[in-house]
């Protein structure tokens, strides 16, 4: 099937134009916006991201501010959408323009890929959205329509795959407004090319479409099965002092919710009955940290149960108590009063242990 590209263009266009969703960081072309709008939305729902950018924004209103805010705020605002490093990367991107570009964004795809955490996507996203360099923004909705639309048998799960798909999709490309032909991209493989259930009945290139010639569009796109996250045992104590407060401890700098506070974790190498989980317990805050706790004993109940994308984290809780004026010099970490909790930056994993800590012991 050859594509008439003019009527191809006309079609998509008309389409996006009609169905395009109204979203917060289309309102503009400018580049700050449609770079968070971008970084926040990656591995995160749209309805999702949508109050996170605008206080977002109401907080760092500028590349400028994000550059200069203190990382307890900004980790603060970006608690609860998950994968921290987007954040740091962010603050570190915004220090790049300010610093090495003078406040000014570069313009190209290939100039953007210099700023922290922006990849091959992210860079085409917004230098052809608010620089207008016709570029293709490939992610998992371009791959989806263009793999079913030309039978694109390359695995998606190859990065070499992307040159495949940039050499097909150039060619279809308008020369003006490139910036909305990759949003209906987006908007297409989100409301119509779905992975599951997809809305052939109202595909605007339905027509143009080889795998709907041939009835084999649910073959597509071809990706190799990803590996099943890691499962990981941890400990989680709970600790208090006679006030109330919890022993918070901040977690290193690089790896797994950096510098995020949670109850103090420990690694459960292996089943322990509850007497030498204890000593083990016991052991660790003695050699790490000089304390010795109180009252140390499981919580009971089911354990919380947390995933990442690698990881699979399984956590028992257990209490335990120490007075307010342990000497806290070697433990990371600090005593947070319920009432100044929403000071301190924590993953939803935290979240949950509280949550399970508080509905078992009410």
């Amino acid at each position: 099937m050859t594509i008439d590209v003019n009527a191809f263009q006309t079609d998509f266009r008309n389409w996006y134009q009609t169905h395009k969703r109204d979203l917060p960081w289309r309102r503009d072309q400018e580049p700050y916006h449609v770079w968070l709008s971008e970084i926040m939305l990656q591995q995160t729902r749209v309805d999702t991201v949508i109050p996170y950018y605008e206080k977002f924004l109401k907080l760092f209103p500028t590349v400028q501010d994000l550059a200069n805010a203190p990382e307890d705020q900004l980790m603060k605002a970006w608690e609860g959408l998950g994968y921290y490093s987007r954040a740091r990367n962010l603050q570190k991107a915004a220090r790049q323009i300010v610093q090495d570009y003078n406040g000014e964004w570069p313009t190209t795809a290939k100039e953007l890929q210099n700023l922290a955490g922006v990849g091959p996507y992210t860079a085409a996203a917004i230098a052809s959205i608010s620089f207008n360099e016709k570029i293709p923004a490939i992610d998992g909705n371009a791959f989806r329509v263009f793999s079913r639309l030309f039978e694109i048998k390359a695995d998606i799960a190859d990065p070499k795959s992307r040159q495949v798909f940039a050499a097909a999709i150039l060619p279809l490309m308008p020369d003006a407004a490139p910036g909305d032909f990759n949003q209906a991209v987006m908007d297409l493989g989100s409301m119509i090319a779905t992975p599951k259930e997809p809305d052939i009945a109202h595909d605007p290139l339905r027509k143009y479409s080889l795998s709907y010639a041939d009835g084999t569009w649910m073959d597509y796109p071809v990706k190799t099965k990803q590996k099943k996250p890691k499962p990981v045992s941890l400990v989680g104590i709970v600790i208090q002092n006679e006030s109330g407060a919890f022993l918070l401890q901040r977690r290193d700098h690089k790896g797994v919710l950096a510098d995020l506070f949670t109850f103090p974790l420990l690694a459960e190498t292996e089943p322990l009955d509850a007497a030498a989980q204890g000593r083990l317990i016991q052991a660790e805050f003695k050699e790490s940290y000089n304390l010795m706790l109180a009252d140390l004993k499981p919580l009971g109940g089911k354990p919380v149960r947390h995933t990442f994308t690698h990881l699979k984290w399984t956590i028992d809780l257990w209490t335990a108590q120490l007075p307010s004026d342990a000497d806290l010099s070697y433990f990371p970490g600090e005593w947070v009063a319920p009432s100044e909790s929403d000071r301190f930056p924590v993953p939803t994993v935290q979240k949950k242990m509280m949550k399970r800590y508080l509905a078992t012991v009410s």
